[in-house]
């Protein structure tokens, strides 16, 4: 049954979201507080019910590990070039850290997982386990150990009970709904203390000296778990996590610049959200985390869109990290080879299916509900879909010279899906669930398709194909100019509106107009005066747009990214450079990103982390990085 959250000395007993940690094994993903608290942890897949939900409702699950009182911590970090978490933590006795993450290690499976995984014998590989370790530093530090899974959503609690002949190792079950017992989970966990079970809670407690240490380990897969025996494999265990990560960003090309640091958090925050058996990516980790402080804009991200990850490689491959695309394009091709179109999202398994409902046993993060899972918004019809993913394989194809027949296949009826019906209203890029409407941004993503598919025909030789394309993108192009610009000379929302919209930023970025053009200088500068709070850009302002929520939401950070990458087409790089720096200041204490900020006190809104951001962080960086350096720019994710 859903609480309301119980307020401490007038605040909420959850975590800023910015202050949340983010682990992941490219197959599973966790969220850990600031207390050493796991409160968001989904499994077997990450678009899977919760087994720790806290984030989402304080009885919903979580995984505590740390000093026996809750204390700020004294220092959090990643390790550098990983995605592995140490956290310090000064008590009045003594000074504990603490290392998480979820374990890689090199490949050891023996069996095919899906006709969907790419990888070969040899690469790196998830071994389900997280795994946490603690290492009085000085003094004496009380320890506790406190894991209290509540499967589906916190909808289950289970028991533990006791496994082997010792007080170690623990194992949890959830049998899964009768219709899918497939569904199931258990989970197991070892640790070298000495476990005691009450009920769906795990509980061990220790006094840890200067030198001493503990581990605990959880795992989920059900064979020949990958549990360490001891400390000191634990231990080689973080040692294999950090060298894939490290190698894995050694293959990228990150320029000698103080944003840096910001470039390869970025990156690995990208890879942290694939999900490696398919190539897919996770929009963010989480679902419901509000966009609107304690209102109901809350909605579930924990799938791959088509055209978020689409973006969100390309900036991979800006920085040379280029096996993801790779591997999306085949997930893309997957998921669209015996359809007759493309859906805006899949499950990360490639999945169609992405029924929404509401949980109302959960109180939400911070009192916002609805609490929502699946997404409705994967039956919208949104036009965009076609354009950026043609302009992303035209620029992969470009790079490489090489076009397979099958993908090919699948562009074409892509292209011809955008032929058809661009003429056509849709819900546009923001996926409103108001009326439908000609939306601008839409009409020129269909005009990308038809001009980034003449130039594949052409590619390959058919230039009747591309001759035929080519008449249908000006007539896109045409009616665009003719009905999408106000009489300022300015892009719109949709047509016939005077409302402003941040996706029209992209018109320069993916060359449908040149960047001298009076009306996209005019657009670029309007969004910027005119769009924004505080200097930081709104999506489009919810008291112009019928978009089928109550509520105002914040400034979202891609819009202000693409703001940033605008201003440099233009001419503005000051004024980018201003704005770059202005957004980097504002990332949480990791580095990483939500979907949006609050602008009038900096705090971060909505999933995290959120891909879309650091995808546009990236390619807004080397757009300034590019300008200031005295060369151009590097070529741009959006544009052919």
């Amino acid at each position: 049954m859903a609480h309301t959250p119980t307020r401490r000395g007038g605040g909420s007993p959850f975590p800023p979201i910015a202050e949340y940690g983010f682990l992941s094994d490219c197959e599973t993903n966790c969220l850990v507080a600031p207390s050493g608290n796991v409160e968001w942890m989904c499994v077997p897949r990450p678009d899977a019910p919760s087994v720790f939900g806290a984030v989402l409702d304080r009885s919903a699950g979580g995984f505590r590990f740390g000093p026996d009182r809750t204390f700020i911590p004294a220092g959090r970090r990643y390790l550098p070039g990983t995605n592995v978490l140490e956290t310090t933590w000064q008590t009045p006795t003594g000074w504990l850290i603490v290392t998480d993450c979820l374990v890689v290690g090199r490949w050891h499976r023996t069996h095919r997982r899906s006709k969907t995984h790419r990888r070969t014998p040899g690469d790196w590989d998830a071994d389900h386990v997280l795994l946490r370790l603690a290492r009085c530093e000085h003094g004496d530090v009380d320890l506790s150990l406190v894991c209290e899974p509540n499967f589906d959503y916190g909808r289950s609690p289970e028991s533990w009970c006791y496994e082997g002949d010792d007080y170690s190792t623990g194992v949890i079950s959830h049998a899964g709904p009768d219709a899918d017992p497939s569904a199931g989970v258990s989970l197991r966990l070892r640790t070298d203390l000495r476990l005691g079970f009450d009920g769906r809670r795990a509980l061990a407690r220790t006094t840890l000296r200067e030198g001493d240490t503990a581990f605990v380990a959880l795992t989920w897969r059900a064979e020949d778990p990958l549990l360490p025996a001891d400390y000191r494999h634990a231990c080689a265990a973080v040692e294999s996590t950090t060298e894939f990560w490290r190698q894995w960003l050694s293959r990228g090309r990150f320029p000698d610049h103080p944003w840096r640091r910001h470039l390869q958090r970025s990156a690995l925050a990208l890879k942290g959200l694939t999900y490696a058996p398919t190539g897919a990516l996770l929009a963010a980790a989480t679902t419901s985390l509000p966009e609107t402080p304690h209102g109901e804009r809350n909605w579930d991200y924990r799938y791959s869109w088509i055209r978020d990850s689409t973006f969100a490689l390309w900036g991979l491959y800006t920085l040379g990290l280029d096996h993801e695309a790779d591997d999306f394009f085949s997930f893309i091709a997957d998921v669209a080879e015996h359809a007759d179109d493309i859906q805006v999202m899949y499950r990360v398994g490639g999945e169609p299916r992405i029924d929404e409902e509401i949980l109302g046993h959960l109180s939400g993060y911070d009192g916002a509900t609805p609490v929502r899972v699946g997404n409705a918004a994967a039956e919208q019809r949104q036009h965009d879909v076609w354009g950026v993913i043609l302009d992303s394989v035209y620029l992969h194809t470009r790079s490489r010279d090489y076009l397979s027949e099958r993908l090919w296949t699948v562009l074409v009826r892509l292209v011809e899906a955008a032929a058809t019906h661009w003429r056509e209203p849709d819900r546009g890029m923001w996926e409103v669930r108001g009326k439908p409407q000609h939306f601008t941004a839409s009409k020129m993503l269909c005009w990308v398709a038809l001009d980034r598919g003449r130039q594949l025909a052409q590619m390959r030789g058919d230039y009747t194909t591309a001759e035929r394309w080519r008449g249908i993108a000006q007539e896109i192009h045409a009616d665009v100019l003719a009905n999408g610009v106000d009489h300022r000379g300015v892009f719109t929302q949709y047509y016939g509106s005077t409302a402003l919209d941040a996706s029209v930023l992209l018109m320069p970025l993916l060359g449908f107009l040149p960047p001298t053009d009076d009306r996209v200088k005019a657009t670029v500068l309007a969004v910027a005066d005119e769009l924004t709070v505080d200097g930081l850009v709104l999506r489009y302002r919810t008291d112009e747009t019928d978009d089928g929520a109550e509520g105002e939401e914040g400034a979202f950070l891609i819009c202000s990214f693409w703001l940033v990458s605008a201003l440099v087409e233009i001419g503005e790089v000051t004024r980018a450079r201003q704005l770059c720096e202005r957004l980097l200041s504002l990332a949480s204490p990791l580095d990483l990103y939500a979907e949006e900020i609050d602008p009038a006190d900096g705090r971060h809104l909505g999933n995290f982390p959120q891909a879309f951001t650091h995808l546009a962080l990236i390619n807004a960086v080397m757009y300034v990085i590019g300008a200031e350096g005295g060369d151009s720019h590097p070529q741009p994710s959006y544009a052919g």
